[in-house]
């Protein structure tokens, strides 16, 4: 319908009202009321008893404050963190993930807006006017949000946008401390390399005096039998080493996401990396520094908005489709004076009989709103149970190592001693073997005890939520 300039200033007038009381109704909010949920958790993280101080030193800010860069002094593997954030595929992926949820969420949030169209229209009838032409611009279906529903959709958008992104610094999270413990074990392997590589020399010389004790009649066969089985079990552990060592460095490569640099600087040996003490806080601080506990609530926002979205179906959907621009019955007539024309059409649409289908809605709404509950319960109870592991661990492993060095040093004294009197005839040859497997095996598990002791400290500091540095939040600037 075509109406003069006059009759459009009196229908808008009186439209102002209405026009009003509907910005006034824009301000509903179907959904509950968002309150976050008590930490399932104990005020404090369990200690182990009869424990001492390991004498390291400890970190003095938390972990969630202080940077990798501090954390883990040795230049290489800095390095190597360093390529991985840049080339690491994981890493890539959870960043255009990030890029795919802002631009779901502009898609929803527009929706909140009109979209403005240029149209053009031909109609031809058969019955009165023949030919009716028209051009201007358009809106099409624009919903009057009057009960939520279009900005509860756009608050999920943007939660689900604000849970990409927190997942995002928790794979980055994870990736440092993957490369670091990956590292390590390449340290480790190293030196179970170079010691397996030691011992082999050992006994393989054990075996040339064995030889040649053997021809001159002063041994039996049997020590040599048990000299040949030692240095066969050295290579046997070699061949383990080696592969190991191989398997670590494509694991690195992986993780860096292209091959390893020949110009990497000089790196520490396991027996010389240390990482300090980390002070645990307290639970409640996981909610701040753990970017998985943040990307879980933020789920769970979402779902509690989508709740008012499901609310909304219950009430009359408005939408308006209107028009201005000219018109005419003559396509020449188009762009003449006076030919100047709007529409208005609103449309309220509310069904009658869906069969359940927008109660069947709301309450599932409802259930994805208590499964993220019950998921967001669940990362804080998995992270305060991985972090009081890795306190146990910082608690423990020191005094693991320090006892295992011991057991390592006074097996090779035993073995100094046993082979002593093995050359001067007062001790047999079976002693001299059984101090040779001792010494191996504690020099082994000196090793993986230190191993293990480094690997905890990562692991404390990724639990914990170090390894992310940037404290910007990215609500303010999305909304």
């Amino acid at each position: 319908m075509t109406f003069s300039m006059n009759a459009m200033t009196l229908q808008a007038k009186r439209l102002t009202p209405l026009v009003l009381a509907l910005a006034l109704a824009g301000c509903v909010n179907l959904a509950p009321k968002y309150e976050r949920p008590a930490a399932p958790v104990a005020g404090a993280f369990p200690t182990v008893e009869g424990t001492v101080s390991s004498g390291n030193q400890v970190a003095p800010d938390a972990p969630a404050n202080t940077s990798w860069q501090r954390f883990f002094a040795d230049a290489r593997l800095q390095q190597l963190i360093t390529l991985s954030l840049a080339n690491n595929r994981d890493l890539r992926v959870a960043i255009l993930n990030i890029e795919q949820a802002r631009a779901a969420y502009q898609i929803q949030r527009a929706d909140r807006f009109p979209q403005i169209n240029a149209a053009v229209t031909a109609n031809r009838s058969r019955a009165g006017v023949n030919n009716v032409y028209q051009a201007g611009l358009a809106v099409s279906a624009f919903e009057l949000d009057l009960f939520g529903r279009v900005r509860n959709l756009t608050e999920s958008a943007l939660a689900q946008y604000l849970a990409t992104q927190e997942a995002r610094k928790a794979t980055q999270i994870s990736l440092i401390a993957q490369v670091a413990n990956t590292y390590l074990t390449f340290l480790a392997d190293e030196e179970l390399l170079g010691l397996t590589q030691q011992t082999l020399k050992t006994r393989e010389e054990s075996l040339r005096l064995s030889q040649l004790r053997f021809e001159n009649g002063v041994s039996s066969k049997l020590d040599l039998d048990q000299a040949i089985s030692l240095v066969e079990q050295a290579r046997t552990t070699l061949a383990q080493a080696q592969r190991q060592r191989a398997q670590d460095i494509n694991l690195l490569t992986l993780l860096v996401g292209q091959p390893l640099p020949d110009d990497l600087p000089p790196g520490l040996t396991l027996a010389n990396t240390n990482l300090p003490d980390l002070p645990a806080g307290l639970p409640s601080d996981l909610l701040a520094s753990r970017p998985d506990i943040r990307s879980a609530e933020q789920q769970l926002i979402a779902a509690n908005a989508n709740i008012g979205a499901a609310r909304a179906n219950y009430f009359p959907n408005i939408s308006l489709t209107g028009t201005a621009g000219s018109a005419s019955t003559q396509l020449s007539g188009l762009f003449k004076g006076g030919s100047y024309g709007w529409t208005f059409a609103p449309q309220a649409i509310l069904p009658l009989f869906d069969f359940g289908a927008r109660r069947a809605g709301v309450e599932s709404a409802q259930a994805d709103r208590d499964i993220a509950v019950a998921r967001y319960e669940q990362s804080i109870q998995t992270a305060f149970r991985e972090v009081a592991d890795a306190l146990a661990g910082q608690a423990t492993f020191s005094e693991q190592l320090r006892a295992q060095q011991a057991v390592a040093q006074a097996e090779a004294d035993r073995f100094n001693l046993s082979d002593l009197r093995y050359r001067s005839g007062t001790a047999s040859y079976l002693d001299l073997l059984d101090a040779q497997r001792s010494l191996f095996t504690a020099q082994q598990q000196a090793i993986e005890a230190n191993l293990a002791r480094l690997q905890n400290q990562v692991t404390l500091y990724r639990v914990l939520g170090g390894g992310w540095t940037d404290p910007a939040p990215a609500a303010t600037a999305a909304r």
